[in-house]
């Protein structure tokens, strides 16, 4: 692949910077030769990330959604192959992570996830899994950081479906730096910190595979870290509510007991300022019922309507039950109903009080 500089011509747009590198190439911002409108284009720097690029390009071309960053051009045949894009304004949820480290404002974090979610329901909605997300793959037209807890949701781009994967498919063989390998199944793609066990285990993946690395990013926009183990975002950084809580533990959880679609995370995070229609997100194997009618009880702090198996408020994260249960074990917060901790795996069908 030839080495790109400022000033090169990439079919009708120049080159003046660059703006992103990995290892599978380089981002640069470009502006047409005539109209003058400005696009960031992406050029492989290597051949074997031809064919992602390829992909990326005809999936994302026939998804259009303001919260996913617009595919304008690609010729994965030209000498240099290309990939031409909206270019946003702003820098990524890496970036704003980093500047705000443990003080992001908890407005912005929920916006941001809103945000991601309405892109993956869309891409879902179209059979396409990204089995990439993380902060570097958020891109933020908001600019300066320190006013970042005004951001609007439609300022929220997501990018870089390289590593997407249609419904029905078998893994693909595409990887990037941060990737592992598998056994004879094949090769594993995505980001290790960021990845689903069952993706990391090279098994089939959905949209819950999307929502884990949701669960993920939520965390570390809350508390500025990775989670670890059995730890919650108020247990890190108190003055996040029980509620935000409950939405990363119905993300970052068993496979089974994770939040069904994108669409159904997202509409707990809606409660957050307003009164919701809906009852909140209950794990399957409970029935789903968002019927006015439903088994439901007042918050005494707030005023909202919670579902009578809620122990917190998702409104203002108050405490709605007499007690609330945890695991012996491990201190986990577990429901009565749970056979078994979703933490540690320990049996609770005797020692949950």
């Amino acid at each position: 692949m030839p080495q790109m500089r400022e000033g090169d011509r990439i079919n009708n747009y120049l080159l003046e910077a660059k703006i992103g590198s990995g290892s599978f190439g380089e981002v640069w911002r470009a502006r047409h030769h005539v109209f003058g409108d400005y696009v960031a284009i992406k050029i492989p720097t290597d051949t074997q990330f031809v064919r992602n690029l390829q992909r990326e390009g005809i999936a994302v071309h026939g998804l259009r959604h303001p919260n996913i960053v617009r595919v304008i051009d690609l010729d994965p045949y030209a000498d240099p192959p290309y990939l031409v894009m909206e270019l946003v304004n702003g820098p990524s949820l890496r970036s704003a992570i980093e500047f705000h480290k443990t003080e992001m404002p908890i407005a912005a974090a929920v916006t941001i996830m809103r945000g991601m979610l309405s892109a993956l329901d869309a891409a879902h909605a179209g059979g396409l899994f990204h089995r990439d997300i993380k902060p570097a793959n958020i891109l933020l037209d908001h600019q300066p950081m320190q006013t970042l807890g005004s951001i609007a949701e439609q300022s929220i781009k997501v990018t870089d479906f390289g590593l997407g994967q249609f419904s029905g498919l078998t893994s693909q063989t595409m990887m990037q730096s941060g990737s592992l390998r598998g056994d004879e199944s094949g090769r594993i793609s995505g980001t290790l910190a960021y990845m689903s066990p069952e993706q990391r285990e090279g098994r089939s993946v959905d949209a819950r595979s999307d929502l884990y690395s949701c669960g993920i990013v939520l965390f570390e926009m809350l508390t500025g870290e990775l989670p670890q183990g059995i730890d919650l975002p108020s247990r890190i950084r108190p003055s996040v509510p029980k509620g935000l809580d409950q939405v990363f533990a119905g993300s970052y959880a068993r496979l089974d007991q994770r939040f069904p679609t994108a669409k159904a995370m997202n509409s707990v995070l809606a409660a957050f300022g307003q009164r919701p229609s809906a009852v909140p997100y209950r794990p399957r194997g409970c029935e789903w019922n968002d019927r006015r009618d439903a088994a439901s009880k007042t918050c005494q702090q707030c005023g909202g309507r919670v579902h009578d198996n809620d122990q917190f408020c998702i409104h203002c994260g108050g405490q709605t039950a007499l007690s609330v249960p945890r695991c012996p074990s491990c201190q986990g917060y577990v429901q009565r109903s749970d056979r078994y901790c979703i933490f540690c795996g320990k049996d609770l069908r005797v020692l949950v009080t």
